[in-house]
């Protein structure tokens, strides 16, 4: 078991694997920006490192002084979470080079299933069902066009290096594609340092359902069931549940066989996620692999009672998983709601300040993934998710009634949050009835709000 190991990250999920490490007796130590001198994750390791100023340039991705605080506090390995560095390429190789062990897939594997097209391609030649589009390089404006034409609209102009929702354009008509096609581009340089992109058909209203994936050194790869992650705005999910409502029994194994080839064909390590794209018939589509841990890892936790931080931690120290494909039963049912600091009245703007009063909800069935405390001051420079709430009941309608009552009690002063907003999804028909897609919040809230 790896003795120590340096957390490259901060807020709930760094408290998140801090929790996991002391249950292992694992020693840890947190990185900060100087924002976040009094941050909790701080205070929680074991040791603290200052890497650099509140920018995430000049800190949580600042390899250099990341890998150094790792060297000079003498630790094995590096977890690094969600965001910033957990998916790059460049830096687990430099883990390697400085005989770090990443806490994550080989580097190869992460620069693999970073690059869209490739990744389509390998999910092709594995059998695995990917959304109709071209993946090769895409060499004029004319070509795409051509491509286009062949793909038939409506269509999706997405970056190769993409991830989080950027650089992706919807286009339904021809008039519409090159003014998209370059703004795609555009983004794609600005966000990735590229602006390779690919073309595939757009699936209207689909399902967003993802499935964990669990993978040893050993060649094992098992599933832990699928998360629903349909309630997004903007590309961002905003609730998810576990199990989803929308499969059954005989899709669900189909696509946890058809997760668990994806992960075998790039002979992969650790915790991911494999991401599809379900259509009303039911016929699904690969559409992208998560190389980390995912902000809704929680959910698949309550439901399969596995703690995923853990096993990778496990994994990560060359033991063999003791998990069985067949030893996993998905039990009751569990919901998240991120809960954010943003104004969902004023377009979702976020709202940095000092929190002023903090009360958590509790109780059988509720479980709260948060780094905020009173007097804590929400910084303005990183993502506003300031914390998770997760219910898990018998069944989904308990699980909703567990989660509209911890809501209620969920009370954070000084700042606007989402509360309000989560409690308006839970209330939706459309929602209580399983009744949703990917274009719910924009179509039956946000739209009708305005």
């Amino acid at each position: 078991m790896l003795k120590k190991i340096l957390i490259a990250n901060r807020g709930e999920i760094a408290v998140r694997i801090i929790r996991a490490c002391r249950e292992l007796n694992i020693r840890t130590v947190a990185i900060y920006s100087e924002q976040d001198k009094d941050a909790l994750h701080t205070q929680m390791a074991d040791e603290a490192v200052c890497v650099g100023g509140p920018l995430s340039k000049d800190s949580y991705l600042n390899m250099t002084n990341i890998l150094s605080a790792c060297v000079l506090t003498g630790c094995e390995g590096i977890h690094p979470g969600f965001g910033f560095l957990s998916e790059n390429p460049k830096f687990a190789k430099m883990c390697r080079e400085c005989n770090i062990k990443f806490i994550g897939p080989d580097y190869e594997t992460i620069e693999l299933m970073g690059d869209k097209a490739r990744a389509r391609e390998i999910m092709k030649k594995a059998n695995v069902p990917v959304v109709p589009g071209y993946e090769g390089e895409i060499l004029s404006y004319d070509h795409a066009l051509d491509l286009a034409k062949n793909i038939g609209f409506p269509l999706m102009i997405k970056a190769a290096a993409g991830g989080g929702g950027k650089g992706i354009r919807i286009v339904r008509d021809i008039k519409e594609f090159k003014h998209n096609f370059e703004a795609a581009k555009l983004e794609a340089k600005a966000c990735f340092g590229e602006d390779k992109v690919y073309i595939e058909k757009f699936i209207e209203n689909p399902r967003h359902i993802e499935f964990q994936i669990l993978a040893d050194e050993y060649n094992k790869v098992v599933h832990l069931g699928e998360r629903e992650c349909s309630m997004q705005r903007n590309n961002q999910k905003v609730l998810e549940e576990a199990p989803s409502i929308f499969l059954n029994d005989n899709l669900r194994e189909k696509m946890g066989k058809v997760a668990v080839k994806a992960a075998e064909a790039v002979d992969y390590k650790n915790a991911g996620t494999i991401e599809f794209l379900v259509d009303d018939s039911g016929e699904f589509y690969f559409m992208e692999m998560n190389t980390r841990i995912q902000v809704e890892h929680p959910i698949t936790e309550m439901v399969t009672n596995i703690d995923i931080v853990k096993e990778q931690l496990k994994i990560a120290s060359g033991m063999k998983m003791e998990i069985n494909q067949e030893d996993i039963k998905i039990s009751g049912h569990a919901i998240e709601c991120r809960i954010n600091a943003e104004d969902p009245k004023n377009n979702f703007r976020p709202c940095p300040g000092v929190i002023t009063e903090l009360y958590t909800p509790s109780g059988l069935g509720v479980r709260v993934d948060s780094a905020i405390y009173c007097g804590y001051e929400i910084p303005p420079y990183y993502d506003s998710m300031i914390g998770k709430l997760i219910t898990f009941g018998d069944d989904r309608e308990n699980a909703i009634i567990k989660m509209k009552r911890a809501l209620d009690e969920f009370a954070i002063g000084g700042v606007t949050t989402n509360i309000d907003f989560q409690y308006e999804i839970l209330e939706h028909e459309d929602f209580i009835n399983g009744n949703y897609n990917t274009s719910f919040i924009e179509n039956k809230l946000v739209n009708n709000n305005a």
